[in-house]
């Protein structure tokens, strides 16, 4: 079966960003953090666009969370938006509190976490770079 992982884009601030993910998940990142700059055809790009993120990964348990930062001079662009979330299920009460607390810091609370109708613990927010997160802890799947 495929595995998928989420792939998320930024303008100018993803090495900021996953600093801040490993700094609540820990672990290192996967590879080197390739810099634009580095790639082929890009020897005309303003030094602020060559130190911008073409690819960065972050081991999440058995998930990669990956990024890059958008091109303006190549128009691109960014639009941030709630269509996009990257869903956690922690492995237990305790862990799902620290990494809403953590990754939540900053941002805008939609749902604070909480024990919800259906039975999970559950909270969901923007966090202070745009992206949107669910934090979901369920005891039975957790086992």
């Amino acid at each position: 079966m495929a595995k998928l992982n989420p792939y998320l884009n930024f303008d100018g601030k993803a090495e900021e960003a996953f600093n801040f993910y490993k700094s609540i998940f820990g672990g290192e990142f996967r590879g080197e953090v390739f810099k634009m700059g580095n790639a082929p055809g890009t020897e005309n790009l303003s030094d602020e666009e060559k130190n911008r993120v073409m690819h960065i990964a972050l081991p999440i348990g058995d998930d990669l969370l990956m990024a890059s930062d958008i091109v303006p001079s190549f128009g691109q662009t960014l639009n941030v938006g709630n269509n996009n979330y990257v869903s956690i299920f922690p492995e237990s009460k305790e862990e799902a509190d620290r990494l809403f607390k953590g990754l939540s810091e900053g941002g805008n609370i939609e749902m604070p976490i909480e024990d919800q109708f259906w039975g999970d613990y559950f909270g969901s927010f923007q966090d202070k770079y745009g992206v949107h997160w669910m934090v979901n802890y369920n005891e039975e799947s957790a086992k």
